[in-house]
């Protein structure tokens, strides 16, 4: 048992989740909405880009989804791809 455990951290590591993926299933499990981010993210436009990709998080939104939601703070703080403009 020991060895498989071995193989597969070293074989198969576990990553952790991209933060906006990490935002949206605290969302779905929580039975949380877009309009329930707007205080920790900003308003709804600004919500709308976080999740959409097209604006990174800020320390600031960072901070206040950690405290208010729970979040943790070393998932929301990992680099995460955005997309670019049109």
């Amino acid at each position: 048992m020991t060895l498989v455990e071995a193989y597969e951290r070293k074989h198969f590591p576990i990553l952790p989740p991209d933060p906006v993926d990490a935002i949206e299933y605290w969302m779905e499990s929580r039975g949380l909405t877009r309009r329930d981010l707007e205080p920790f993210i900003g308003a709804r436009g600004r919500v709308a880009e976080v999740l959409n990709r097209r604006r990174p998080l800020s320390v600031e939104m960072i901070r206040r989804l950690h405290t208010g939601l729970g979040l943790p703070a070393e998932i929301l703080i990992q680099p995460y791809a955005l997309q670019r403009a049109a």
